[in-house]
């Protein structure tokens, strides 16, 4: 998210929002007033996850300066970007997202330039704009600026890159706007809290801040590391490296760490020390998952009579809708056949706000195919399960492109709104052939900035001494695990092998689809992976 800023910043309407939601944020980390720590923030904690808008018009409205991760507006920015084929590309793998910063940039000089551009003193990724408020200190996260703004350390800024797309005026006064001094995440900033940020959270004065971590990325750093020893799991005395933290909200992030830099094409990274010190981070991501999951629900015909049963469920409260849906697939499904194979007829391509990874193509849309005539509530539930499939198998294939680059993922972490969902974890075992791990404690990403802010407060030396430190990091806050096998028990693992198998080729025929129909309708195409998966696979066979 970018937020861009006068010297004089002007009270925006969000502004008391963010610190309702800031201090409920600290609170409930366990930082309260007399505690001398303060969690480094991250960027869930100010923005709408419901809306796919901006919160920056077109009219340059000063008082909604705040751009959206994802807002697409800028993919145009973007595609050019990417054909300057510059160096820098190779550690986004290959292709510039429009939902990183450069491209919301130049869209910013080009479409506001007296409104916006000309009058900004500073632009900010969301977790350093909210340190900035809170400490003063201009100092950027090492975690936002390598990820998300083409920053290299040590080398810092490539001149060459922002001359080229046409940003060179954001490297005068030594970068200034863009940050001309990093810090690694949980580094101490200034002198903690100044007296104003300090009033408004309730807070001590100096109370120390953490240099901050994407939500997501601190979302990995809060479950990557749990002490799974004596589950049995795969990644069991193997390295970090055999796991991925899969972030799953409004999107989802898919977080695989290594010792040496890996080059996956269409995944974002490598990045040195962007979640945890000292390792590369390699990060995919599907753009839109709990938010498809809520567009496909409550846009069907049935959804009011979904609302109406989950309501006559629990008459007091209501049903959560996804569980009602969860528990009316499974009696849907007969004793011998399991609720994956319901959906064996109807197939999605979940694209429908374009594709993060793999295939880094975010003018990529969505498919449905299957569908009747009826709109039933069986149907909505039919398709509700169809989407998480297709979102599975969406994992499945970032899961591919990193193995194929040299990861050896052995074991799923989950974490997010999503990982509540008993229906979207199991369909993910399944799909992948992966256990998955879930920590009792849910908020993965309170437990990442709370790991920030002992940092900065020095009650922790580093978030990461050793690996065995980092292990210890959940469970030293009572992380207790869950593990969700990927073989139901109604099913043997031959029949598992082949649903999943006869599943991912019918997905893979929905990509290649996708690519001949707009390559006949002479629109550019950029899959460059094989789609379509042999038996040979390893994931599949």
């Amino acid at each position: 998210m970018l937020h861009g800023c006068e010297e004089s910043y002007p009270k925006c309407g969000e502004e008391s929002g963010t610190r309702d939601r800031l201090r409920c944020h600290l609170l409930s980390s366990g930082f309260g007033p007399k505690l001398p720590a303060c969690a480094g923030q991250s960027g869930c904690q100010v923005r709408d996850q419901g809306q796919l808008q901006s919160r920056t018009p077109g009219d340059g409205d000063r008082q909604r300066n705040v751009v959206m991760w994802m807002d697409h507006r800028a993919e145009e920015q973007a595609a050019r970007i990417t054909n300057t084929g510059h160096r820098v590309l190779s550690r986004v793998g290959g292709v510039m997202s429009p939902e990183m910063q450069p491209p919301k940039l130049l869209w910013l000089k080009e479409n506001l330039q007296e409104s916006c551009w000309s009058k900004a003193a500073h632009f900010f990724d969301l977790p350093d704009f909210l340190s900035w408020k809170a400490t003063g200190s201009l100092t950027r996260s090492l975690c936002t600026l390598v990820c998300k703004w083409t920053y290299c350390p040590p080398e810092g800024w490539d001149a060459s890159f922002w001359t080229s797309i046409g940003l060179e005026d954001l490297l005068e006064n030594n970068s200034s706007k863009i940050g001309s001094v990093t810090c690694s995440p949980g580094s101490l900033l200034g002198d903690g809290l100044t007296q104003e940020a300090a009033a408004d959270l309730s807070l001590d004065a100096g109370t120390a801040v953490g240099a901050s971590l994407i939500d997501a990325h601190a979302g990995g750093l809060g479950v990557i590391g749990a002490d799974v020893k004596g589950f049995n799991l795969p990644c069991e005395d193997q390295p970090i490296t055999s796991r991925m933290a899969m972030i799953c909200g409004t999107s989802t992030c898919h977080m695989a760490i290594s010792e040496q830099p890996l080059f996956v094409p269409g995944v974002w990274g490598p990045c040195l020390s962007a979640m945890v010190p000292g390792m590369w981070l390699n990060e995919g991501g599907q753009s839109a998952t709990g938010r498809l999951i809520d567009h496909i629900v409550k846009g069907h015909a049935a959804y009011t009579q979904l609302q109406e049963q989950a309501r006559q469920r629990v008459p007091i409260t209501g049903e959560n809708i996804y569980s009602y849906l969860n528990s009316h697939l499974s009696t849907m499904a007969s004793s011998r056949s399991p609720v994956d194979l319901l959906a064996s007829g109807l197939h999605v391509w979940p694209d429908f706000h374009g594709n993060r990874s793999p295939l880094a193509d975010p003018s990529l849309k969505g498919m449905v195919v299957g569908l009747p005539l009826s709109q039933t509530l069986d149907d909505l539930a039919l398709l509700y399960l169809a989407t998480v499939q297709a979102l599975a198998l969406g994992t499945l294939h970032i899961l591919e492109a990193m193995k194929e680059a040299g990861h050896d993922i052995r074991t799923l972490f989950l974490c997010g709104g999503l990982s509540k969902n008993a229906l979207f974890v199991q369909i993910h075992a399944n799909a992948t052939g992966l256990p998955v791990v879930l920590p009792n404690q849910m908020e993965a990403v309170l437990i990442g900035a709370a790991v920030l802010g002992a940092c900065a407060s020095q009650d922790y030396s580093s978030i990461q001494s050793n690996k065995t430190d980092l292990k210890n990091i959940p469970n030293s806050h009572g992380t207790d695990l869950i593990i969700i096998d990927s073989v139901p028990p109604s099913a043997g693992v031959n029949q598992n092998t082949k649903r999943r198998w006869r599943k991912w080729q019918k997905w893979g025929k929905l990509c290649n689809l996708t690519m001949n129909s707009r390559a006949s309708m002479g629109e550019s195409t950029k899959c460059s992976c094989n789609c379509l998966p042999t038996r040979g696979s390893t994931r599949l066979s």
